[in-house]
Formats: C-alpha cells, sequence, structure tokens
C-alpha cells in the first residue's frame, strides 16, 4: 500500500451515525497512510474543515471514493467522481441499499479487502443528458424524468427515437432510466426491472393519456429526443434533482455516457438479493 493513497468521502450529514462513523473510519484511515477528504460540507460536519475539497479540484489519482448515508449518497458521490473513472464504495445508512451495499460493521473489512485487490468492480451504465438550455452535459446513474409543471394537467410532449419522430404522449411525466435505475421512479410507474449489469435504455411514461401507454426497454445505442409541444411547459429532474424547465419548443436530448459508474462490490452483485429483501419474498 503507498503512502500516498488518497480517498475522497461523501457523508449524508443528515444522519448522526454516518457522522460518527466518518471520524471513526479517518482515525482508522489515517493511522494507514491513508489520506481522505471529503466534499466541503461533510468536512465541517466531522470537524475537519483543512479535509475539504471542491468538485473542480477532483482528480484521476484517487483511489476511491466513499459515500456514506443511503443510495441518495450515492448518487451524489457518483456524480462527483465518475467522469475521472474513480470506483465508488457505499456504506449503508439508508433503508436497503441498492447501490449503498456495505453495513458499516463490515465497513473496515471491506476497505482493507479493496485495498488488496479483493474486490469486483460493476460498471453500471449512466445516462448522458443535454439541451440547448443547459450549458454543459448532465449525467445520470438513475433516471432523467421530464415532467409537467402545472398539477391540474398534463404535459404534451414528442418522442423522436434517432432522429426519427416515434409518438407524442399527453401524460403526467416521461421517465428514461437506466438499468439501475429501472428500481426507482420506474418501477413505481409499473416499469420493467431490468438486472443493473444490463446495457438499456427505459422510457417509462408516468398516467399517460393514450392507448399506447407501454413501457419501451431500448438499445443502448439510442439516442432519445424528447420535445415540449403545444400548448405546455415542463421541468426535468436528473436523478431526483430539478435541473430546469423546459417552454413550448424546448427539447432534451438523452443517450448512454461514455464512461460508467464504477461500483465496488464483494463477492458479485447482491442485485437478487436486495429485491428478495425490498419485496419480502420467500425463500420458499
Amino acid at each position: 500500500m503507498k503512502h500516498m493513497t488518497r480517498f475522497i468521502a461523501y457523508i449524508n450529514t443528515r444522519r448522526p451515525e454516518a457522522l460518527q462513523h466518518a471520524v471513526e473510519l479517518l482515525d482508522w484511515l489515517e493511522e494507514m497512510g491513508i489520506s481522505c477528504f471529503f466534499a466541503p460540507e461533510s468536512a465541517i460536519a466531522i470537524g475537519r474543515p483543512e479535509l475539504a475539497i471542491e468538485e473542480g479540484d477532483i482528480v484521476a489519482d484517487f483511489k476511491l471514493a466513499i459515500a456514506l448515508g443511503g443510495d441518495g449518497s450515492v448518487l451524489r458521490t457518483v456524480k462527483a467522481v465518475s467522469d475521472h473513472e474513480i470506483p465508488v464504495l457505499g456504506i449503508n445508512f439508508g433503508r436497503i441499499g441498492y447501490l449503498s451495499g456495505v453495513e458499516p460493521s463490515l465497513s473496515r473489512q471491506r476497505i482493507s479487502q479493496f485495498l488488496e485487490g479483493d474486490f469486483y468492480l460493476e460498471k453500471r451504465m449512466r445516462l448522458k443528458i443535454e439541451s440547448p438550455i443547459v450549458e454543459n452535459p448532465l449525467y445520470a446513474l438513475n433516471e432523467l424524468v421530464v415532467e409537467k409543471v402545472d398539477p391540474g394537467r398534463t404535459v404534451r410532449l414528442g418522442l423522436e427515437i434517432n432522429g426519427d419522430f416515434f409518438t407524442s404522449y399527453a401524460t403526467d411525466a416521461l421517465i428514461v432510466a437506466t438499468p439501475t435505475g429501472s428500481t426507482a421512479y420506474s418501477m413505481s410507474a409499473r416499469g420493467p426491472i431490468i438486472d443493473p449489469m444490463n446495457q438499456a435504455i427505459l422510457l417509462t411514461p408516468v398516467a399517460p393519456h393514450s392507448l399506447f401507454d407501454r413501457a419501451l426497454v431500448l438499445s443502448p445505442d439510442d439516442e432519445l429526443k424528447i420535445s415540449v409541444l403545444p400548448d405546455c411547459e415542463a421541468s426535468f429532474a436528473v436523478d431526483g434533482n430539478v435541473s430546469g424547465n423546459l417552454d413550448l419548443g424546448d427539447s432534451i436530448t438523452c443517450s448512454s455516457a461514455e464512461k460508467p459508474a464504477l461500483l465496488v462490490s464483494f463477492g458479485g452483485s447482491n442485485f437478487h438479493q436486495a429485491l428478495k429483501e425490498k419485496f419480502g419474498l420467500s425463500d420458499r
């Protein structure tokens, strides 16, 4: 293990148990000669503001990114580090974690395994989201949602696939999801569940007012363009964060990102077990 090994960590600062665990984990890492930096609010919350690092200062030589929280914390960490191809380890302080798979009691053991090379890297597809109204591309591990603004009416959205008009929707929202995101908002709209190690783009309408109300599982090579039709406006959210508004005629394009998210796992994927636990499925 090299002395200059560097980690970065993101903490759900609303969870006292995650903050306490981060303090203990930091002491242990520093004893081993590992430097660990934190998102600014995380560094302040644990009383170590000198360890704060801004997102723009992250570089590819960080060996590991640690998310202490639930799946939301993993999504935030992935957003910050995936362009630098830094692997992400999620320590679960939420409920059943699809993404944050390590329980706190095993965190030191799992980090030691990581340092020894005893781990798997899951390459999770991300979405690249572009629009004339945003300066730089946005990226999603779970989904893009284009939804109505007025709660009293639907939004009309046109869908093009690879430059060809497919259909229009009068709907509450359109969800464009990855296989990882198939168990998030898309699932609540009765979209199919897809193993997260697959490569696909999933389109799920929410409460559509049309005869064609089916979810579509599309090729990862497809490019989807969603446009706002008369006389509506819409908003869009990326991984649950509202990112902007779309006026009449505005459009947003979604395709597979070049670089996937890299999630650290041990003993292979636990996706099926997580599904069983979430839905209370029996062993018989």
